[in-house]
């Protein structure tokens, strides 16, 4: 048996979408809805996270029981909406971006969700969000997904508001498979490099590192 993952046809992936229920499967329609008015935005649309991303964040979120969550990286409000969809009965996401254009689109579909009163989106450098949030190790759950170069500190300031047993999820931690390609020392691939090594490092945590998508790694606090 290889020990490789089994790639991946179009009609594998197709196969292995349809095979997935849980929370997301009452707002499935309207998922698949906007990620095909997100596909109309052109190249930028490679920033939407893929089905099966979503189905394992919502599945992650409604096992940890998770009340208290947030993302950093909206883009137009697939991740945030399955993360919601698995929250406990008054559970709470807040969400962090910069772009009221690409947000607009994601209010919209929030609306429609039925998810105004548990999302909030918050148009502000992260950072500057996450500083300001409460030191109280509270969070139960966190997705990072936005600009590279920043994941490491939007890590170092989510970790100690994490509550113990708290999850933090990075994607694209894989970035295209350029994370092994030592010829590649652009900024954003140094910056993932970096990243993975020093979360698989850090005694804070336990991580695990899966290849959904572009690549997940899940870091557990202890």
């Amino acid at each position: 048996m290889s020990l490789l993952p089994t790639p991946l046809s179009e009609g594998l992936y197709e196969y292995l979408c349809a095979h997935r229920s849980g929370h997301d499967t009452g707002h499935r329609s309207l998922l698949e809805e906007l990620a095909e008015e997100t596909l109309g935005m052109g190249d930028i649309s490679m920033m939407q996270i893929a089905p099966d991303q979503g189905a394992l964040l919502t599945m992650l979120v409604s096992l940890m029981g998770a009340r208290k969550a947030v993302e950093v990286g909206t883009f137009t409000g697939y991740s945030a909406i399955c993360i919601a969809s698995g929250l406990a009965p008054g559970g709470s996401l807040l969400c962090c971006d910069v772009s009221e254009e690409w947000t607009s689109m994601a209010r919209r579909y929030f609306t429609r969700a039925g998810l105004d009163d548990t999302i909030e989106l918050c148009i502000a450098p992260a950072a500057e969000t996450l500083r300001a949030l409460s030191e109280h190790d509270d969070i139960d759950f966190a997705f990072i997904d936005a600009d590279k170069t920043g994941y490491r500190d939007y890590y170092e300031q989510l970790l100690p508001r994490m509550r113990a047993g708290g999850l933090i999820v990075f994607d694209n931690v894989l970035w295209l498979g350029q994370v092994v390609r030592e010829d590649d020392q652009s900024e954003s691939t140094v910056a993932m490099r970096r990243l993975n090594d020093a979360v698989v490092a850090d005694p804070r945590v336990e991580a695990v590192m899966i290849s959904v998508g572009d690549g997940l790694l899940l870091a557990r606090k202890l």
